[in-house]
């Protein structure tokens, strides 16, 4: 059975200094624009606020989604977030923008039950859409399964002070919308 969301949310990560994104974030944002033309969902979602010099996440990532034929339209971006449990919080305040409920979330499958236990903690029905390289050495295995355990450990600590993040972003998207300073 064919997948099917409301909008496809692609994470950010590591940004080079020439506007390109590192391998990861290059087939995020591959897989992401495939499921788009997929028909998976009507809409996609960069997410990440997260400088890297003059780059920001999200920006980079709706410009590879444009080459790659997603129209600038169905694109929206999440210029705040800088952490996996903020992709979810800024993400989930976009989704419920434009009505959307379900979402797939594209990111590498080593994150992949991380970012979908943020984003179902902020009220998400979020299935995974991974992006992940085959054959990763065994050291980056293990590097990837210690950052995973340890970061799993401060979202959920970080997901119990949500509320005033999910009011920043309800009231940012207010004021975006309302083309207030």
């Amino acid at each position: 059975m064919p997948l099917h969301a409301d909008a496809i949310v692609v994470l950010g990560c590591r940004v080079f200094p020439s506007g390109r994104p590192a391998a990861p974030g290059a087939r995020r944002a591959a897989r992401a624009a495939e499921a788009y033309r997929d028909g998976v969902a009507p809409w996609v979602i960069a997410s990440g606020g997260r400088r890297w010099g003059a780059q920001v996440e999200a920006r980079v990532l709706a410009a590879e989604l444009r080459r790659a034929g997603v129209p600038a339209h169905a694109i929206l971006q999440d210029l705040w977030s800088l952490t996996t449990h903020e992709n979810a919080i800024f993400s989930a305040a976009l989704l419920r923008r434009v009505g959307a409920r379900r979402a797939a979330i594209v990111t590498c499958s080593w994150h992949m039950a991380r970012a979908l236990q943020n984003f179902h903690d902020v009220g998400i029905d979020a299935c995974g859409l991974p992006a992940s390289r085959v054959g990763e050495p065994v050291v980056a295995r293990a590097w990837q399964r210690g950052h995973e355990v340890i970061s799993m450990w401060l979202d959920a600590r970080a997901m119990r002070r949500r509320r005033i993040l999910s009011e920043s972003a309800a009231w940012l998207l207010d004021t975006a919308r309302q083309g207030e300073p």
